[in-house]
């Protein structure tokens, strides 16, 4: 080679690193120690728990800024636009949010390449398509589960999850969701065994007593989807406890019994009170309503001077008690039920006094197994908690074996 030739090339050769080293690189995005895709996914997940829908997608996204392949990060979104959806009163909108969260779901399945990315992923899908509730979403969610059981993976490396117990957890909610009630147990309780203390433990020990309740309180009766939809509820309402006991219990065919059909023809409610006109379980109230059942009348309303039943108004534990306490009378046909305890001048329980107007009531329904109490010496029998789905479930129950029996 000619030395014309290699300074030639030399001088090519440092042409062209000097082009290289002066060409705008591009900058690090996310350059702090905690600016990174891994604790914004943690940040997010964690606002997700406490209901920050905004504060989670915000640190989803921030995660996928940092590293647009971060599988994870997709998965947090798939949740968040799924409880967007689930929030949307717009048909148009809930379909945009919908498609968008299936969408987060593939991406983060397509960039999953660890099995700690395919768990989180996985979960996801369980918890979005419990979310959503699309066509077959339970069959969906538990294939998910399955795969998840196939996974060889280290749980140490679960930086949100912590363990794979938390699949069972939310399988147990898609159950509960699904009103499969045994199944829904069976999951919390699986999460129960697998570690005496875990992330996920105090959340399943908690849904495990609710739904064991459930369980507890359809066992032996039948139970239809109105039943069913009311049993999961933390609180009933008016309007669902009127649902129950026609839906359910059959009261009105039960009272029936006892009226000649000359007579029956002519029981109505007296009037329709304004605030059920439109309402779902509209029949069930009027038909309960036409026999005069203690604390289901409709009184006059301070505020509009009508009478109104106030159907969406949440049922506590002492109003539920002298319901109770007329309707076991009624069937029973035994007045008397209605003073029997009115001597007792020491109350039974430590938070109801003996000469209270609604201490028999309490006594009777306890007695008898209709409503239950908080364990203690003495019992608390907690007047003015609401009611929950499967308290109510309990007193249909027991007073269907009353009414089967013909005595209590």
């Amino acid at each position: 080679m000619s030395r014309d030739m290699f300074r030639f090339l030399a001088m090519g050769v440092l042409l062209a690193a000097f082009i290289f080293g002066c060409a705008p690189q591009e900058a690090a995005k996310c350059t702090s120690p905690e600016d990174n895709p891994q604790h914004h996914y943690l940040m997010g997940m964690k606002a997700l728990e406490e209901g920050k829908i905004d504060v989670a997608q915000s640190k989803f996204e921030r995660a996928v800024y940092c590293e647009d392949k971060f599988a994870p990060a997709y998965s947090g979104l798939a949740i968040v636009t799924a409880e967007r959806a689930k929030r949307q009163t717009d048909a148009g909108f809930r379909k945009v949010e919908t498609t968008r969260a299936l969408d987060n779901l593939k991406k983060a399945e397509k960039l999953a390449d660890t099995a700690e990315d395919k768990f989180d992923h996985l979960t996801a899908g369980i918890r979005v398509y419990t979310t959503l509730k699309t066509s077959e979403w339970l069959k969906k969610a538990e294939e998910a589960f399955g795969d998840i059981r196939m996974l060889k993976l280290d749980e140490r490396k679960l930086v949100y999850y912590q363990g794979t117990e938390a699949a069972d957890y939310f399988m147990g909610i898609a159950y509960l969701e699904a009103l499969e009630f045994r199944q829904a147990r069976d999951k919390f309780a699986d999460v129960l065994k697998a570690k005496r203390e875990g992330k996920w433990h105090e959340k399943a020990e908690k849904a495990h007593k609710r739904v064991d309740k459930i369980v507890r309180a359809m066992a032996g009766i039948t139970v239809g989807d109105v039943g069913k939809q009311i049993a999961v509820k933390n609180s009933v309402t008016r309007a669902d406890l009127a649902a129950l006991l026609i839906d359910e219990m059959k009261l009105d065919k039960l009272f029936a019994r006892f009226i000649p059909q000359s007579k029956l023809d002519a029981i109505m409610p007296e009037f329709i009170p304004a605030d059920i006109l439109n309402h779902h379980f509209r029949e069930e109230i009027l038909t309960l309503m036409k026999w005069k059942i203690r604390g289901f009348e409709a009184p006059q309303d301070p505020v509009t001077k009508a009478p109104l039943f106030k159907p969406d108004s949440v049922v506590k534990r002492v109003e539920m008690a002298l319901m109770l306490e007329d309707i076991l009378i009624k069937i029973v046909g035994d007045e008397n039920v209605a003073t029997r305890y009115y001597k007792n001048s020491v109350s039974d329980f430590a938070d109801v006094e003996a000469t209270k107007y609604y201490s028999n009531a309490v006594k009777t329904v306890v007695s008898t197994g209709l409503m239950e109490t908080e364990k203690g010496y003495p019992p608390e029998f907690r007047l003015f908690v609401p009611v929950d789905g499967a308290d109510a479930l309990i007193a249909i129950r027991e007073l269907i074996y009353i009414r089967d029996k013909g005595r209590y």
